[in-house]
């Protein structure tokens, strides 16, 4: 039966550092310097699709140099075949360890019995995958998307205030945060037979992406009171088609979203997004300390789990001065 990772032990709580910037197009050396601990990682990044995205890979980039290893990063551009590619290229090279971001859940098997054949260890970060077999990684460093989505659907079920009907922006399709977040959500809302999810559809993860499936609910749903988007770029893409339809974001359509990166907490500090759970895409730090550890074969906890929090209007306000991504 297939194992899914899940957030069931190992938490670890992590430091919060500065953040932003973009992913680069192909498998290059970011650290010119050389590495002083003699790693080198390969890391093969999802894309740079959102402003989560490039915060993260801003992070991984810098906290590699902090560290003195040597990392060379690949940009798959949100397509599996790319990643495994440079999965691939990494275990040619004789990297030391190989980190990546999983696009989609299923399908790994075959290259990380590659990895684990050429005795490179291997971190999954931000997303799970699904395999029967964990031997295949050290641990799995990410959020708890399942989680943030009961956040999203309890916040939803204390301020309904009357029937509600619900579209759904999906992330990226077989993505765990996607699936993951879809699932928390579904199942907190259950027991409120007044919110209804009446309509639902993937944007990718990408502004464009909402704002185009936005503008179908618009015109195919009769009644739209809520959108719940998986991440800050869809319900930024939303709020421009609801204001193009002629109505008022946060007011006549609340709007619930996933990330908390500095452009949804200003539109949230504006009024125009409801509420936001967060998601980290700080994950360098973390990173750089635990490939330290594996290569020099230390035991790690399977699952860390990233430790986050969730913005009202108000709190946004008050957290943007100081907010780092």
């Amino acid at each position: 039966m297939l194992k899914k990772i899940t957030a069931a032990a190992g938490v670890v709580l992590l430091s919060v550092l500065t953040a932003c910037g973009s992913g680069d197009g192909g498998a290059s050396s970011t650290n010119s310097g050389g590495s002083k601990d003699g790693i080198t990682m390969g890391f093969a990044q999802v894309g740079a699709e959102s402003g989560w995205r490039t915060a993260n890979t801003k992070s991984i980039q810098d906290e590699a140099k902090a560290a003195g290893i040597d990392l060379k990063f690949s940009d798959g551009q949100q397509k599996q075949e790319n990643q495994i590619k440079a999965i691939r290229s990494f275990i040619q090279q004789k990297v030391d360890v190989i980190a990546f971001s999983p696009v989609v859940e299923t399908g790994w098997d075959a290259v990380l019995e590659e990895a684990k054949a050429a005795n490179i260890p291997v971190i999954l970060t931000d997303r799970a995958i699904d395999s029967d077999d964990e031997s295949l990684y050290a641990t799995f460093l990410g959020s708890d998307f399942v989680e943030e989505g009961r956040k999203a659907g309890k916040w939803l079920a204390e301020n309904a205030g009357g029937p509600v009907n619900v579209v759904e922006l999906q992330g990226t399709t077989g993505s765990a945060p996607a699936n993951d977040r879809k699932k928390g959500f579904a199942e907190t809302i259950a027991s409120k037979p007044d919110i209804k999810v009446v309509a639902s559809q993937t944007g990718d993860f990408t502004r464009s992406g909402g704002k185009q499936v936005m503008e179908a609910f618009l015109k195919s749903v009769p009644k739209i009171d809520v959108v719940y988007a998986h991440n800050d770029d869809m319900g930024l893409g939303a709020i421009e088609a609801i204001k193009a339809a002629g109505k008022v974001p946060g007011k006549d359509i609340r709007i619930i979203t996933v990330d908390a990166v500095k452009d949804g907490m200003t539109a949230l500090a504006a009024g125009e997004i409801n509420y936001i759970v967060e998601c980290s895409p700080l994950l360098g730090k973390q990173l750089m300390e635990l490939a330290k550890k594996v290569v020099a074969g230390e035991q790690v906890p399977k699952r860390v789990v990233t430790e986050e929090t969730t913005f009202t209007q108000e709190q946004a306000k008050a957290a943007l001065p100081t907010r780092q991504y």
